[in-house]
This record gives structure tokens, C-alpha cells and sequence, in this order.
């Protein structure tokens, strides 16, 4: 599929499909984000992956929807804002840089036929103890992973001239 069809394709999907998601389309997905770019190249960022049901109730505290529970695997992206680049104001890029790589992951599932969708509504520092992470690990984002149960609705978009500015604001 050529790259602005996927794009136009991938959809927030909210309900899921029960059947597994074969092994090896799940580490295609990751492929795609350990191969996104990041800031000088830092790659400040982990993929935590969860399928066993007992860990994925404990995630799901940190972001209850039934329609997130659903799903038979979430990826929880997670940074280190010390491995990241800072720019010479100090902005750390760590969150950036996760950001692409979460996008990677989307894009890379929608083109399988598998749904996603971005979630950043969680309560951090649930997610934190399901997931037992060391103290310097952020959790930044995560996305359920699986097949879609239904056809999300078409997504709206600002059209291109309210969000393109040519030569100044």
C-alpha cells in the first residue's frame, strides 16, 4: 500500500476481535518501531509488550475501559529522558522521539489489518507498578494491539489549507 493510503487508513480502533495475533506480524510492528528515527540517533525509547491476562488487568487499572481490555495485546512505549537529546535551550526530545516511534508502530499494525489506538489518558504511576518499571523509565504512551472487531468510522481532518502556512504565519 503506497504511504498516503495507509495513512489515510489507520483509524483509533475501540473494539477488538479475540483471535490472536500471529507472532510474527506482533514483531514486524516492534521492527517498525526500533526503526524510527530519532534525535542524534539516541533511541531513548522501550517497547514494553503485554499478553498475559493477569498483567493486562493490571494495566488495564491504569486506564479502565472495557473496550481497552478487550484487546489481546498492548504495547506500552516507554523513554528514558536522560538517554535523550537536548537541544542547546534544554528541550528534551525524548518525548518526540517516542512519538515517532509510537506513529511507526500504528502505521506498521494498520498496514497488517491489525487496529491500534494512542493512549495517553493513563494514570502514570499505576502503569509504572503493573509494569515494574525502574525509576529512571517514563511510560509515555500505549496502544492495545489487535484485530479490529468492526470498520472505525472515517476519520475527520482539518482540511490542508487551515493547517499549512506558506512563507510565514
Amino acid at each position: 500500500m503506497k504511504f498516503i493510503e495507509l495513512a489515510n487508513v489507520r483509524r483509533s480502533v475501540r473494539g477488538y476481535d479475540p483471535r490472536a495475533v500471529p507472532e510474527e506480524l506482533l514483531k514486524s510492528v516492534l521492527e517498525a518501531g526500533r526503526l524510527a528515527p530519532s534525535a542524534a540517533n539516541r533511541q531513548p525509547w522501550h517497547f514494553v509488550v503485554v499478553t498475559d491476562p493477569e498483567v493486562r488487568k493490571r494495566v488495564a487499572h491504569a486506564y479502565p475501559r472495557d473496550w481497552f481490555a478487550s484487546a489481546p495485546i498492548v504495547i506500552v512505549l516507554c523513554v528514558e529522558p536522560r538517554r535523550a537529546w537536548r537541544r542547546s535551550d534544554g528541550k528534551n526530545y525524548c518525548d518526540v522521539d517516542g512519538a515517532i516511534a509510537m506513529d511507526h508502530i500504528t502505521l506498521c499494525a494498520a498496514d497488517f489489518g491489525l487496529g491500534t489506538c494512542w493512549i495517553a489518558a493513563f494514570e502514570p504511576e499505576k502503569l509504572r507498578q503493573a509494569l515494574e518499571l525502574p525509576p529512571e523509565v517514563e511510560p509515555l504512551a500505549m496502544t492495545p494491539l489487535g484485530y479490529p472487531a468492526d470498520h472505525p468510522t472515517p476519520k475527520k481532518r482539518k482540511p490542508l489549507e487551515k493547517v499549512v502556512h506558506w512563507e510565514k504565519w
